[in-house]
């Protein structure tokens, strides 16, 4: 059975007793398996994932579609960084579909690496990983994390149209530090508009996004973003510690307490979302947050007399 190791910080002190990460149990290898067979990319391998172990026992997991190398160099994330070259694999959004329904999901999670090498920066193949879900699995609740496809609104569209039943896509961090923690390419600002304009054209899809904590930032910073999110109608929100994942990395800054977390997690609360999930292990794609939304989604769905 392979191990999680996170990397440990440079310079920084020992990581506390509230970060340990629980061992894998039950479906573990039977979700690894399946993944396998299909020859899927997850974003819990590629991007070192603390919570890998406890999804994959679940029988959840969160693909990565359009290839495992992505075109930014976020100084954060521990995805391979380089030139796709235009690669793509036709056959993965029907492999998607198929794994999907072999693992038999009530909720799933796509989300992709940035492909700048592509004219439509993929997302129609994107879309296409959606609308294969929907078809082979129709129960399925589908959540999108997407990149920001540079703010161009054809592309945002495009993922749009395919009907997830939740769009998220992540700020990262508070807008003083985007340009410390994201590339270049990426803004604060243009993150609030593919949000924005997603909730302007389907205002039935639930919109999420999601922050890390420990880079730097202040309470009150973490606050003014939770506000910025809640006027452009997000309505999950997500937050979790940052961590290193080598020495190439930004240094976390702070082992933010799971005290901290809690103030902030009510907070976003009394400020309007539907959901708030914060803690040291939480992440954009986090278990007691999909069941959250599975519940009201399905209610809805029953409350509208959809099959």
């Amino acid at each position: 059975m392979e191990q999680m190791i996170l990397t440990e910080d440079i310079g920084t002190k020992p990581k506390p007793a509230w970060l340990a990460i629980r061992p894998p149990t039950g479906q573990f290898s039977v979700v690894k398996d399946i993944i396998k067979k299909h020859r899927l990319h997850t974003v819990c391998e590629e991007a070192h994932c603390p919570n890998m172990a406890e999804c994959w026992s679940q029988g959840t997991a969160t693909f990565m579609v359009l290839g495992s190398v992505c075109t930014r160099g976020c100084k954060f994330c521990a995805v391979t960084t380089g030139n796709p070259k235009g690669k793509l694999d036709a056959e993965e959004p029907s492999k998607l579909g198929e794994c999907v329904r072999e693992m038999n999901l009530n909720y799933v999670v796509i989300t992709s690496v940035d492909r700048d090498d592509l004219p439509d920066q993929g997302a129609a193949h994107f879309a296409e990983c959606v609308l294969e879900i929907k078809k082979q699995s129709p129960k399925t609740i589908v959540e999108v994390l997407t990149p920001d496809f540079r703010g161009e609104e054809e592309c945002i569209e495009t993922i749009a149209k395919a009907e997830p039943d939740v769009f998220g896509h992540n700020v990262e961090t508070v807008e003083r530090l985007q340009l410390k923690a994201r590339d270049g390419r990426a803004s604060y600002e243009q993150s609030l508009k593919v949000l924005e304009h997603v909730k302007k054209l389907y205002p039935g899809i639930y919109t999420k996004s999601g922050m890390m904590l420990g880079l730097g930032e202040t309470e009150s910073e973490v606050v003014e973003t939770m506000q910025d999110l809640r006027e452009i109608g997000v309505s999950i929100f997500t937050m979790g510690q940052y961590l290193r994942p080598s020495s190439w990395h930004l240094a976390v800054e702070e082992w933010v307490h799971p005290e901290k977390f809690g103030r902030l997690g009510k907070t976003g609360e009394r400020l309007g979302f539907d959901y708030v999930a914060a803690g040291p292990f939480v992440r954009s794609s986090y278990r007691a947050g999909e069941l959250f939304m599975e519940s009201i989604i399905k209610k809805t769905q029953d409350n509208l007399g959809v099959v």
